[in-house]
C-alpha cells in the first residue's frame, strides 16, 4: 500500500535577468526564488490498484514520483510504501518497485539490449530461473525478439520504450511507476502495451501508477484518477466520474476524452496553462 500524508517540497532556484550586466552581477550576488513544488499532498493507493496521476507540466507529478521512488527527500510529511520509507530504506525499497521515466533510460546506450537486461539482473540479484522465465514472458508479450541484440542507440523511441518497460519488470516489482509508457508508439503497439499492463495487473496484482498526457491511456487502463495542479491534489475520483454530467446518450470515446480534458484543464490550468491532448493531436 502507498500512503502519502502532507508531503511538501520546495526548490531553491537561481534567477537572473538577461544581458552581460545581469550575468556579471550574478557572479558576485546570486538571487534565488523558492518554488513550492508540492503542498500538503496526501493520498492512499491500495495494493493492486491502477491509478492515473495526471496534471499539466510543472504541476508536481515528477516530484511526487521521485519522492515515492526514493530519489527525493521531502521537506515535511510522510510517505510509506509497503511499510517502508523510500528515502530512508532505499536499498530495500527499490527491490520492490519498477520505474519507467520517459526522458531517462535505464538501458546502457552502446550495448545490446540483452546485455542491459543481464546487468539489471545482476543489480537486483534475480535468480537465473526467475530471470529466464520473466525474460521469455516479457519478450513474447512486448514483441522484443528481433531487437534484443540491437544496441539501445539504434532503437526507435517506441522500441526503446518497450524495452524500458521490460527492464523495469525483470525483478517482479510490487509497484510500477510509468511515465508516458506509450510515447512514440504506433496505434497497434499502443494497444499491445495497454493489454500487457492490464494483464500484468490482473495476473500478478502489480500496483500501477501511470502519469501521461494521453487521455486514451487513462481511459483504457485506470479506474481512478489523481489530478494534481500547482503542487496540490485537486481531484481524487474514479475515472468514470471525470466525465461531465451530461444527460442523454453516453459520449463516444473521442468525445469522452475531450470532456475529461476540458474538466481537467479547468481544474488544473485556471490561468491558461497548456495541457497536451494527444488523443486529438493538439494542445489545449
Amino acid at each position: 500500500m502507498i500512503e502519502l500524508t502532507n508531503i511538501c517540497k520546495t526548490f531553491r532556484v537561481a534567477r537572473r535577468g538577461s544581458g552581460m550586466k545581469s550575468a556579471s552581477k550574478a557572479l558576485f550576488h546570486r538571487e534565488y526564488e523558492k518554488i513550492e513544488a508540492l503542498r500538503n499532498v496526501s493520498f492512499t493507493i491500495q495494493d493492486g490498484e491502477m491509478v492515473g496521476y495526471i496534471g499539466p507540466n510543472g504541476a508536481g507529478k515528477s516530484s511526487s514520483i521521485k519522492i515515492m521512488s526514493g530519489i527525493l527527500t521531502p521537506d515535511s510529511g510522510t510517505c510509506r510504501i509497503n511499510g517502508k520509507t523510500p528515502w530512508k530504506q532505499r536499498k530495500e525499497h527499490v527491490r520492490n518497485i519498477g520505474v519507467v521515466f520517459g526522458q531517462r533510460s535505464q538501458l546502457w546506450w552502446d550495448v545490446p539490449v540483452i546485455d542491459s537486461f543481464e546487468l539489471i539482473r545482476d543489480i537486483y540479484s534475480v535468480e537465473p530461473t526467475r530471470y529466464r522465465k520473466n525474460l521469455d514472458t516479457l519478450t513474447t508479450m512486448l514483441s522484443l525478439e528481433t531487437i534484443l541484440k540491437t544496441p539501445t542507440r539504434q532503437l526507435s523511441l517506441g522500441q526503446r520504450m518497450r524495452c524500458e518497460i521490460a527492464a523495469s519488470l525483470l525483478h517482479d516489482p510490487q509497484v510500477l511507476f510509468l511515465d508516458e509508457p506509450t510515447i512514440g508508439l504506433d496505434a497497434v503497439s499502443k494497444i499491445a502495451v495497454r493489454e500487457f499492463i492490464k494483464t500484468l495487473n490482473q495476473e500478478k496484482g502489480t500496483t500501477v501508477i501511470l502519469t501521461t498526457h494521453d487521455m486514451q491511456d487513462i481511459e483504457a487502463l485506470t479506474e481512478r484518477i489523481l489530478l494534481i495542479g500547482k503542487g496540490e491534489i485537486l481531484m481524487d475520483a474514479p475515472s468514470a466520474s471525470c466525465e461531465a454530467g451530461i444527460a442523454g446518450p453516453a459520449p463516444s470515446p473521442s468525445a469522452s476524452a475531450e470532456i475529461n480534458l476540458s474538466r481537467i484543464r479547468n481544474l488544473a490550468c485556471p490561468r491558461g496553462s497548456r495541457f497536451e491532448n494527444r488523443s486529438t493531436g493538439g494542445l489545449s
